[in-house]
């Protein structure tokens, strides 16, 4: 199984920028999907990038477009989330997932291999 551990979040004022990194070990990822959701309370996990990690393809939600910036690196244990020009509405804790199968924006939330346990993105106005 893969085990995934965020990191990078913490307060930033609107227009501000923040990195997000996830680290992952337990197997290897050269065929895994990683992507990246976020959740504020009384609201549904939702979508925000991902990244197929054997052929680098990436998909955005579209509220993020432009903004963030999905990456990986070259030895295939970490991916960020580049986040700029945050909003206040961005404020949500950012989860980092992992799953066989390619991840998109209609992959469901329930359906991933692994997700680690969060990191809270507060964005003040």
């Amino acid at each position: 199984q893969v085990h995934l551990v965020e990191s990078g979040g913490g307060l930033v004022q609107a227009g501000g920028s923040l990195r997000l990194s996830c680290a992952a070990s337990g197997r290897t990822f050269s065929s895994y999907s990683m992507g990246w959701f976020r959740q504020t309370p009384g609201k549904e996990r939702e979508f925000v990038a991902a990244i197929k990690w054997s052929d680098g393809i990436i998909e955005y939600a579209d509220f993020v477009r432009g903004r963030f910036t999905i990456s990986r690196d070259n030895i295939g244990t970490t991916v960020y989330l580049q986040m700029n020009s945050l909003k206040p509405e961005d404020t949500a804790v950012y989860y980092c997932a992992a799953d066989r199968n390619r991840i998109t924006r209609l992959s469901p939330v329930s359906g991933m291999d692994s997700w680690g346990k969060g990191t809270l993105v507060t964005v003040s106005s």
